[in-house]
């Protein structure tokens, strides 16, 4: 996947030699999802380390938690692509596929996966509700839909919390679930119930 290259070029010390380092990863759950959660990136010992988004890190420990007590997922934590994790009416991605350097992804490298995002949010014909970890994860959504035909003017602003109507989709933000926001008491468990609660509600 080209949208990998940047990170491929110049990975950190301690993943050089590692096979799964800027491995690129799809989106995972139900195909006919309501619900869609985007997250940033996948993280480097996580999502890029297993093969399954969220899947193995601390950041997926509280994600999927959220999604098994919203009634979303079969069993509330995920460590492998092989332990019988399963969504029901959701389906989890990133903008970018590859875990970037820093867990910074640059405007390049979002340009460069902003479009397997797109092509994935038209297969995901279903979706009515978009759940957005995070501002790079928010502003990804808006340039997706923009591609699709759904811009919005004036450009609605990142918050947990915040909530806008994209087209055919209720979009939705959420800090996301990284340990810099769970570890300091920025995110909580209601917090981030409130949320997947709301969009919950825009589905029906």
């Amino acid at each position: 996947m080209r949208c990998c290259t940047a990170a491929a070029e110049d990975p950190p010390k301690r993943f050089v030699g590692q096979t799964y380092w800027a491995r690129p990863i799809s989106g995972f759950g139900d195909p006919k999802a309501r619900l869609l959660v985007v997250g940033l990136a996948p993280a480097a010992h996580g999502g890029n380390r297993t093969g399954r988004v969220f899947t193995g890190d601390r950041s997926g420990d509280w994600l999927y938690a959220a999604l098994h007590r919203a009634g979303y997922a079969n069993q509330a934590s995920s460590t492998a692509r092989d332990d019988g994790m399963a969504l029901t009416d959701a389906y989890v991605s990133t903008i970018v596929r590859c875990a970037p350097p820093d867990n910074r992804p640059t405007p390049r490298e979002r340009d460069r996966c902003l479009p397997f995002f797109v092509i994935e949010l038209q297969l995901l014909a279903h979706v009515q509700a978009i759940i957005a970890l995070g501002a790079f994860a928010w502003d990804g959504v808006l340039r997706a839909a923009r591609e699709l035909g759904h811009p919005v003017k004036p450009r609605p602003g990142f918050g947990h919390g915040a909530r806008a109507s994209i087209g055919p989709y209720a979009l939705f933000g959420s800090y996301h679930v990284s340990q810099q926001n769970t570890f300091t008491g920025r995110l909580t468990e209601p917090m981030l119930d409130a949320v997947f609660g709301a969009a919950k509600a825009a589905v029906g």
